[in-house]
């Protein structure tokens, strides 16, 4: 393919906004609040909807500056492109990416290893290694077919994830009418240390649920009005995944005792085996699995994406911007992002990949807040101009407040684990030598 093609190829805007409100909600619905629940249980005891609403608090308010920014740039590359509009320092702007990057392929990881836990065990028990490869090459393959196609199945699996959530919520109805379970559970806080630390770190763990909504600024290129529709997509998906989770933290609290919660990698098949209203098990580990892949799915889809997007700014080499001519789909960067991806699987854990992606993430977030107030003075990018609608507009105090909070979970005040901040910082480091081996080869071309 010619060097023209690779810079004239577009992406397809086939993406409208009902579809990217499904997008939102099935990235956010999945492996987090499917097995991370119990985890949270383990550090507030039964007051689990605690540090999802906290969590929920935070996303919200990133969330707005990330609706402010892809109304005005709509464009793949997401983070990495506010940050080098906002700060013109290409380093700057290739950690971000770097960092963006790497999350959304620790997210998947952490996702293929969870795929060989209990709600797989189910029904067999398989070496997890070779369950998360085989995992992550048949979602590279629905990646390549197409974004279309990569959408609809995740029309699909959110439908079905979302349905399992569903099942939680009735079974909770269902316990609060008959007088089932232990409602004033979900009221006690029990923590091993101080209660703000306790629930400062377990707000960090919950945040790992609610990601996603970041994701889908990385289908602004392929969004038929990304001006008009994002904001809504973005608060309206955030608003029901929140919904959502606080009902099932609820139930899963009042339902089951934290010990047996804080053991389990797959907490709300718990709540199923106990629940009055009767629910096959096996269905619902089902519901689980799919659930597990449409996280994968749409954080390999963001993460090609992304690295399309980076080759167009001049950030990293042209070739992994090269567009498939039949499939119009980024096949370059979706066979990078699986190498990486096949690596990373094979050297962490569940816990260890999760934490590591809201290590990552939040740092990305701070940069993001602080981008908005900088970028208010540049023009609307051209792409934007003939969009319908008017662009949103975040209040000043929200990205001040989105960047302070950011940082302050990205602390060690949290309690995090030193491996995870020894796995992300080694993963960026990474990021300097792959950014110092491309200056040199640019130089040298040159």
């Amino acid at each position: 393919m010619s060097e023209q093609t690779v810079m004239t190829t577009p992406l397809k805007r086939t993406i409208g906004r009902k579809v990217l409100l499904l997008f939102v909600v099935g990235d956010i619905l999945g492996a987090g609040i499917y097995a991370l629940t119990g985890k949270v249980a383990a550090q507030v005891g039964g007051a689990i909807w605690l540090p999802f609403l906290c969590a929920f608090a935070l996303a919200a308010l990133t969330a707005a500056s990330y609706a402010e920014l892809v109304g005005r740039f709509p464009k793949a590359a997401g983070a990495a492109l506010y940050a080098n509009r906002a700060f013109k320092r290409p380093f700057l702007t290739f950690m971000v990416a770097f960092a963006v990057m790497m999350s959304g392929i620790t997210s998947a990881s952490a996702a293929a290893r969870a795929f060989g836990g209990d709600y797989l065990a189910e029904f067999f028990t398989v070496p997890t290694l070779a369950a998360a490869w085989f995992f992550l090459l048949a979602i590279t393959v629905v990646n390549f077919i197409g974004i279309s196609e990569s959408v609809r199945v995740n029309v699909v699996l959110t439908v079905v994830e979302a349905t399992g959530l569903l099942v939680i919520l009735a079974i909770g109805a269902w316990a609060l009418i008959t007088g089932d379970g232990q409602p004033a559970r979900a009221l006690e806080l029990e923590t091993e240390g101080t209660p703000l630390i306790a629930v400062l770190g377990a707000t960090a763990l919950a945040f790992y649920a609610l990601l996603g909504f970041e994701d889908s600024v990385n289908l602004a290129e392929e969004a038929q009005k990304p001006r008009r529709d994002f904001p809504r997509a973005l608060f309206g998906g955030l608003a029901i995944a929140g919904l959502i989770y606080l009902g099932v933290a609820f139930t899963s609290s009042m339902l089951v005792d934290t010990a047996t919660l804080a053991e389990s990698t797959g907490p709300l098949l718990e709540v199923v085996k106990v629940a009055g209203l009767t629910f096959p098990p096996g269905l619902f580990a089902v519901i689980a699995l799919l659930a597990v892949t449409n996280t994968a799915l749409i954080n390999m889809i963001m993460a090609s994406r992304l690295v399309y997007g980076m080759s167009n700014e001049g950030i990293v080499p042209k070739i992994l911007g090269r567009v498939h001519q039949s499939r119009q789909t980024p096949y370059v960067a979706i066979a990078f992002t699986v190498l990486i991806a096949l690596t990373l699987v094979s050297t962490g854990d569940l816990a260890g990949l999760a934490d590591t992606t809201v290590l990552l993430l939040l740092l990305v977030f701070a940069v993001v807040n602080v981008s908005v107030l900088r970028l208010r003075k540049v023009p609307d990018d051209e792409h934007a101009k003939g969009d319908d609608g008017p662009s949103f507009r975040a209040p000043t105090w929200v990205p001040v407040v989105g960047a302070v909070v950011s940082l302050l979970l990205a602390s060690p005040v949290t309690g995090r684990d030193v491996d995870v901040y020894l796995r992300a910082g080694l993963l960026l480091a990474i990021g300097v030598v792959l950014y110092v081996v491309n200056r040199l080869i640019v130089r040298r071309t040159r």
